[in-house]
């Protein structure tokens, strides 16, 4: 039997501390492949950080994880090829210049250059473009976004796009890699109810089909495995999913992505500083 695509998501005692504080800390978590695992939390409560360590954008400072069989901290390189992000603000946006025909095609591109094999780049050019055609007509129909009912269809300019086809088309782009964990930053900011639903029930079809997701969100659903910050200890947990931090965060988590290192420094007094001091160190490695 095959083995499952999705990637396995286990953490033990997953902490990330900057120079003035923690960004998130003793997160607990035991998530098969294709699971779909909500971040939730309030903004600024180390979410971000916490997805960005997950993925390997980030190095995390205390405890362990494991994704896909590849452990963290010291196997970053390989848990970020297994994790490919969808929406990130400040990291993995998408480009407001492009019409979205553009932007799948950069994505497209970028992909077969840094992760396609050198054999499938030796093939014929018309059998290449039609590969890509059908691995972006894929992506877009598994996140449900149907080019046909936009305004100017494919060349419709991303500025013009509502939230939700904003989502829709990150995650079109993120899944032409085909990953084995897919990971989305705010995915409930600025939807309606209704919206939030759609969106929900786009990454249930991408689970399902057996790609392990991985969403920061203000409110989880009832049938998500939740992992929880600036909560406290003692918060209430989904399927025995612990997620514990020492103190709340309250700045912005909105900044670049990158490697952290990490400062052990004893200004416990300034916890509410750690989100945006793991975030800046990351942005200067």
């Amino acid at each position: 039997m095959d083995s499952p695509h999705g990637a396995a998501v286990k953490a033990e005692n997953f902490g990330l501390k900057g120079p003035r504080g923690w960004a998130f800390r003793g997160i607990g978590v035991d998530a098969a492949p294709g699971s779909l695992i909500a971040v939730e939390g309030p903004s600024g409560s180390g979410r971000t950080c916490l997805l960005l360590a997950l993925t390997g954008r980030m190095k995390a400072t205390e405890g362990h994880a494991e994704i896909g069989g590849h452990r963290l901290p010291k196997r970053m390189t390989a848990v970020r090829k297994t994790a490919a992000l969808g929406p990130v603000t400040g990291v993995n946006e998408l480009d407001q210049a492009l019409t979205v025909a553009e932007q799948l095609r950069e994505g497209a591109l970028l992909q077969r250059r840094y992760e396609g094999s050198v054999r499938a780049l030796l093939r014929p050019r018309d059998e290449r473009s039609a590969a890509t055609a059908g691995r972006i007509d894929a992506a877009l129909a598994t996140a449900g976004l149907d080019l046909d009912t936009l305004p100017k269809g494919a060349r419709t300019s991303v500025r013009d796009l509502e939230r939700l086809e904003a989502v829709r088309l990150s995650v079109a782009i993120a899944l032409l890699g085909e990953p084995r964990l897919l990971a989305l930053d705010d995915l409930d900011l600025k939807l309606s109810d209704a919206e939030r639903d759609e969106a929900w029930a786009m990454l249930r079809r991408i689970a399902a089909a057996g790609t392990t997701v991985l969403a920061v969100c203000s409110e989880a659903p009832a049938d998500a495995m939740v992992l929880r910050t600036g909560a406290g200890p003692g918060a209430a947990t989904t399927k025995a999913v612990t997620a514990e931090v020492d103190a709340e965060v309250d700045a912005e988590v909105d900044a670049e992505t990158g490697t952290q290192t990490g400062t052990d420094t004893d200004t416990d007094n300034e916890d509410t500083k750690g989100a945006d001091d793991a975030l800046a160190e990351a942005g200067r490695a």
